[in-house]
Formats: C-alpha cells, sequence, structure tokens
C-alpha cells in the first residue's frame, strides 16, 4: 500500500526533529483549545498569575493558534531534553536545572528555524511560525494534546520512562498532517509533588498557585519578596526543581546530550560563600548566556540576600 502525503510528510517531520536532537514530536490539529478555556479563566480570574501581567493578555490567541498563524492546520510539539549529567554542589545556593547551559529560547529557537527550513525545502510552500515560551501559546496543553505526555498533578508534563526535565516547543504550521492522540494520566494516587512543595504552591491536584511558587519569587517578582516567605526556599536562589525532583517518573531521567546545555563548570563547584560574595563580573562571566540573566545581577542579590 502506497503511503499518502499526510502520512509521508508527517514521518519526514518526526525524522527532521529526531535528527535534530530532539526527544520527541507528536502533532494535532490546530483548533480551539476548548477544555483549556474555562481553566486559564478561573485561573486568572483566582489571581494565580501573581505579577504576571502578561498572562492575561492575549487570551484569545492563548486558545486559537488560527489567531497566531494565518491558515494554521497543524501543531507539531517538541520536546527537548535537558537533565544534567552532574548537577551542583549540594552545600550551595542552588538553581534550576534548566539554567544551567545557554538559554534555552536560543538553543531551541536555531531547531525550530531549521526544522522549518527543511520542511519548506522538502514539501514546498510551507507557511508556518516557532514558538519557544515566547508567545500566547499553551505548550503543555499541546503537547498532551499530541500524545507527548500527560499534565501531571504539579501541573508539569509527564512522559513515562522519561520523566519532565525537558523544554516545550511549537511549530504551527499550515499544513495538513497526520495527528497523534493524547495518552492517560499516570500520576495514580501519588502526591509526592503536593507534599514537598515547601510553599504550598500546588493548592489542589493539578492547580498551582504561580504566586505561591519558588520560581515565581526568584524569576518573576520584581519588588521584595514578602517576609512570610522566609525559611521556606530550601536554598533555591533561581527557580526551582522540588515538585520535578520527587517526581516517581523523574528516576528515568536521562542525561541530555546538547553541548550548548552544558554548565559552566565554576558554576557547579561554587559554593555558598562563592554565591554571597559574587561580583557583577563574574555573574556576567559564569552566567554569560544563561537564563539566570532574567532575574539580573541585582535580582539574583536580592534572593541570595534573602536566603541567608
Amino acid at each position: 500500500m502506497q503511503m499518502n502525503n499526510k502520512e509521508k510528510y508527517t514521518q519526514f517531520i518526526k525524522s527532521e526533529a529526531q535528527r535534530l536532537g530532539f526527544l520527541s514530536c507528536g502533532i494535532s490539529p490546530a483548533g480551539f483549545l476548548e477544555q483549556e478555556a474555562p481553566r486559564l479563566e478561573n485561573w486568572l480570574n483566582n489571581q494565580m498569575n501573581g505579577q504576571m501581567a502578561y498572562m492575561e493578555n492575549h487570551f484569545d490567541k492563548r486558545l486559537n493558534p488560527t489567531l497566531l498563524v494565518d491558515d494554521a492546520k497543524s501543531v507539531i510539539s517538541l520536546l527537548l531534553n535537558y537533565y544534567p549529567s552532574e548537577i551542583q554542589n549540594p552545600d550551595s545556593y542552588k538553581i534550576s536545572k534548566y539554567a544551567y547551559g545557554q538559554d534555552y529560547h536560543f538553543v531551541i529557537k536555531e531547531k525550530l528555524k531549521e526544522l522549518l527550513f527543511s520542511i519548506q525545502e522538502n514539501i514546498g510552500e510551507v507557511g508556518g511560525r516557532a514558538f519557544v515560551d515566547s508567545a500566547p501559546v499553551l505548550d503543555k496543553a499541546w503537547a498532551a494534546k499530541s500524545g507527548l505526555g500527560w499534565i501531571g498533578k504539579n501541573s508539569n508534563l509527564l512522559t513515562k520512562q522519561v520523566g519532565s526535565f525537558y523544554f516545550i516547543a511549537e511549530l504551527i504550521i499550515d499544513l495538513e498532517l497526520e495527528y497523534d492522540h493524547a495518552t492517560t494520566d499516570h500520576c495514580g494516587s501519588c502526591t509526592a509533588c503536593l507534599d514537598a512543595c515547601p510553599t504550598d504552591a500546588i493548592v489542589a491536584p493539578y492547580v498551582v498557585d504561580g504566586s505561591k511558587c519558588i520560581s515565581y519569587f526568584t524569576i518573576e517578582l520584581k519588588e521584595n519578596i514578602p517576609q512570610e516567605m522566609k525559611g521556606k526556599f530550601e536554598d533555591w536562589a533561581f527557580g526551582c526543581d522540588i515538585c520535578q525532583d520527587v517526581c516517581p517518573w523523574n528516576k528515568f531521567s536521562k542525561a541530555h546530550s546538547e553541548p550548548l546545555f552544558n554548565p559552566n563548570p565554576e558554576m557547579l563547584l561554587m559554593s555558598k560563600q562563592d554565591w554571597e560574595e559574587i561580583t557583577e563580573e563574574t555573574f556576567r562571566a559564569v552566567f554569560k548566556n544563561s537564563a539566570v540573566k532574567r532575574t539580573k545581577f541585582h535580582g539574583l542579590k536580592r534572593n541570595i540576600d534573602f536566603l541567608k
């Protein structure tokens, strides 16, 4: 039986994604995210976005990719592993593993551009846009819809035999493809993430109050961290991985093979004292291309002073 074009194009895209180093690739039809609409509305109405006002913008675009890309037909979701082979000195202030290497926005954007170019070169005139956490796209919802995992109780996308230490990105294109189906939820009766969160940010299974999350306080919040949070951060100075570290599915995490995600060796060795005495010059050198620059030098100093 001969393969139809849709099948052929889909196989080509998935094998290209693999060649570019993506962990996996799933595809969904572009359309309105019906189930997510009331959830997002409730979350915003309960002000769980804290000062992340940008979450309130473009409500319609967040739920409908056809408003982002003309004549959008398919949402290609991609996962890229970032689990490190070595972790920081355990007696140190901690930063989220996703920020160990170069800023993922740039690394993934390059891969997505290459994927789109390859599609256009091999399939023909295909219009589309790449999205890496930089536009109103509900990454996790699309990845779950295309069978790459399920949204867990800590609101992260989880994948059987893989875990959750990966980035999610999308290519939204105006080409019809073969579509994948959602997988089932495998959290079961486990409450490890809810029990471990020191600030009780996971207010109910599958509901995270973003305004209570350590990542929010150490990255998004521009003013002083509220005093009632003192002593609850467990040495996290930028981001937090607690709800991922305790997730049983993450015992399957394997180290990534992306050289650009390798950390600056100096950062792994830093002690608490090194962090407390960090100068702007060292900050610039150690975190030259890192996502840690999002909080800026004074933001990192604020976080460390708060932890002392």
